[in-house]
């Protein structure tokens, strides 16, 4: 049987979702993604909340997120922080970049939105494997 830590999973789920909201931030690629997107991000910001609902949904992808990786991490017995990194960067050639590649294919969307989402993902399947395999280890 396959053991999995939930206690690491959720800790793996807050901090992707913690490096996801920063990454959308204004400290970091608001501004931009909201430009690439038509949008004018001061008017954006002016008066501007987060709907809990979509605050509570993305917490729950973030945790799916984390409780899948560290099922996988499990399964293929990664014992060290170089092959989390592995199994992240793999995971993340293999799904984000290939959906995000898809839209920009086919739906037009413009390939700078999704260099933004990629880069999102990229330290989302980092991180949660590095932290399932590290606190595994200790």
């Amino acid at each position: 049987m396959v053991h999995v830590n939930y206690l690491a999973v959720l800790v793996a789920a807050v901090a992707a979702f913690v490096l996801g909201w920063l990454w959308y931030s204004p400290l970091l690629f608001f501004k931009p993604w909201m430009r690439l997107r038509g949008m004018d991000p001061d008017a954006a910001m002016a008066g501007a909340k987060m709907p809990v609902g979509k605050l509570v949904i993305e917490f729950v992808r973030c945790l799916i997120l984390a409780c899948v990786i560290a099922r996988l991490v499990a399964l293929l017995a990664v014992g060290s922080w170089m092959g989390a990194v592995h199994v992240g960067f793999f995971l993340w050639i293999g799904f984000p970049v290939v959906i995000l590649t898809g839209s920009v294919l086919w739906e037009n969307i413009p390939w700078k939105v999704a260099a933004i989402h990629a880069g999102d993902w990229l330290v989302k399947m980092l991180v949660v494997p590095i932290i399932v395999v590290l606190w595994q280890a200790s």
